[in-house]
């Protein structure tokens, strides 16, 4: 099987750009040092760590390239020391880790169809490697996981777009390499219209409560239409 060839730069940007968010929320929470180190590490890493240990393909790649724990330590150093200015690049640090949601998405889920498992895993571990840095960042910081509040879609494109390339890389079998493509522009679109227009993800609703007020008023209606 085709997978996705992620140039070794661009695969480091993602990195970067994960561990820029874990340590630009250390920062404005006045973490130590080794506390924005932390949270760097599981903004960049997290995902791909959580991934690699449920896959049990080895140890996680985070470990064996020698390049991964020294750019983050590097990315953690500039948080540490410029949070100030590069809080100024919102809308960049959004467009950017729009993309990087994309290409963990379907590195995640090209791995676990490597793997054999099967489509409902395989949609499972790349959202599972899009929002497993975020997870572990929110729970040090002792907060309830951004991925499961109302807002703008994470969790949810990640879901959305690790399913589209089960069902298109799957039974659909087109070739990996464009629907990959495909995939990382639909996530990251997503994610960044969902940011601009201030969409939400759905929350959960009672159906039942629901179609009895929609019967209440309808019976209100009939009887104040034949009162008149």
């Amino acid at each position: 099987m085709q997978i996705l060839a992620v140039p070794a730069a661009v695969d480091l940007a993602a990195v970067v750009i994960g561990a820029l968010t874990g340590g630009l929320l250390a920062a404005r929470e006045g973490f130590a040092v080794s506390g924005v180190l932390l949270l760097a590490i599981s903004g960049g890493l997290g995902g791909g760590l959580i991934r690699d240990v449920l896959l049990a393909g080895g140890p996680p790649v985070a470990l064996t390239n020698q390049a991964y724990l020294p750019t983050v330590a590097i990315t953690a150093a500039v948080t540490f020391f410029f949070s100030g200015w590069l809080s100024r690049l919102t809308n960049l640090l959004v467009v950017l880790d729009a993309v990087t949601l994309g290409f963990f998405t379907v590195i995640g889920a090209q791995k676990a169809q490597l793997a054999g498992l099967p489509s409902a895993s395989v949609v499972f571990i790349g959202s599972l490697t899009a929002v497993g840095g975020a997870l572990i960042r929110d729970v040090l910081l002792a907060q309830r996981a951004d991925i499961v509040e109302p807002g703008p879609y994470n969790a949810v494109a990640a879901l959305l777009g690790a399913t589209l390339l089960t069902i298109l890389a799957g039974p659909v079998g087109l070739q990996p390499l464009p629907v990959a493509a495909a995939v990382i522009v639909f996530v990251a679109g997503l994610r960044i219209l969902s940011v601009r227009r201030g969409w939400e993800a759905p929350v959960a609703v009672d159906l039942a409560q629901r179609v009895g007020q929609r019967r209440r008023r309808q019976r209100a209606g009939s009887r104040w239409r034949r009162a008149r």
